[in-house]
């Protein structure tokens, strides 16, 4: 019965209801994904679109708009009408790209209202199973301060090119690590695994084949607690390096002069569409832990990773590729 009554009240969340009068939505809602198709963002943007779709009857197109480091995608959202039918999926790069790109078309953080922070995953400092001498973290950062390594990142200001500035800091190697920036996590994890680089802090989800495939062996992943797909491998805490941590995260945002009524419409039906169990069940099995957090506690947090990155931007003096 408490499992009718929790199914119910899900379905009764996503029901369509008036808007100023009108129904919600009264087209196809877009839900705008700053990212090539099937990285991390857009799974977990896909997902929402499909619940979100069910129970609003109509569909949610997500699309893919990448470039520009997640300027292009993020524009197009800030300058569409503020009616509500288009949302943004974002990451940790919007919250660097409000330092990285001060020039940038739009205002971070005037532009959006967050609707809901979705989800986070950990990274993984990671080395070629075969040709790298670490073991464990301590022996990576003994080793950085010895020879030169070649560090692997999905871009210039991606949440593991941070996670590499990060290890610089830890490991006080300075110029010892020198940053190979790709244009997305696959290549830079390909390479990695092939013996081009020496490292990488990688999203969890992109290198875990080639760690269950014994061709990159786990140090340390940069959550709190250690993750439920590698149990086996430590947190950078429990590897001494606490200052290490750092989560990438997906969250959800709309323009900020959608009204509140609407505003809140969309956080009750994106929060019920989140927390689904089989939601829960497909973004766990990725790699993520769901948060669903409302919009008040995600827009405090997003505030504040914006202020926590910028520090580290523009003291690593990290700068947009030319």
């Amino acid at each position: 019965m408490l499992r009718r009554r929790h199914v119910l009240g899900l379905a009764a969340a996503l029901l369509p209801l008036g808007a100023h009068g009108q129904s919600f939505p009264e087209r196809n809602p877009r839900l705008i994904v700053p990212f090539p198709p099937g990285g991390l963002t857009d799974i977990m943007a896909r997902l929402v679109a499909q619940r979100l779709g069910e129970g609003w009857g109509r569909a949610v197109v997500v699309d893919n708009r990448a470039g520009g480091n997640a300027l292009i995608g993020a524009d197009l959202a800030a300058k569409a009408e503020p009616d509500g039918h288009t949302l943004l999926s974002i990451t940790l790069t919007h919250a660097v790209n409000a330092t990285l790109f001060p020039a940038a078309p739009y205002d971070f953080r005037r532009a959006f209202s967050v609707i809901s922070v979705l989800g986070s995953l950990p990274l993984a400092v990671v080395v070629n199973a075969e040709k790298s001498p670490a073991r464990d973290l301590a022996g990576l950062v003994a080793l950085s301060r010895e020879r030169r390594l070649n560090g692997g990142s999905s871009g210039t200001g991606s949440p593991p090119h941070l996670g590499l500035e990060l290890f610089r800091r830890v490991a006080q190697a300075g110029d010892n690590i020198v940053h190979v920036p790709y244009r997305g996590g696959a290549p830079s994890v390909t390479d990695l695994a092939g013996g081009s680089l020496d490292m990488m802090v990688s999203n969890l989800p992109e290198c875990l084949a080639q760690i269950r495939g014994g061709r990159l062996r786990a140090l340390a992943v940069t959550s709190a607690e250690r993750h439920p797909l590698v149990p086996e491998v430590p947190t950078v805490r429990e590897a001494g390096q606490p200052a290490l941590e750092i989560t990438n995260w997906t969250a959800l945002m709309t323009q900020a002069a959608v009204p509140p009524a609407l505003l809140a419409r969309l956080e009750r039906d994106v929060l019920a569409a989140i927390h689904h169990p089989e939601t829960r069940r497909r973004a766990e099995e990725g790699g993520f832990q769901v948060l669903g957090w409302d919009s008040a506690r995600s827009s405090t947090f997003v505030r504040a990773e914006t202020d926590r990155w910028a520090t580290l931007v523009t003291e690593a003096g990290i700068k947009p590729d030319a």
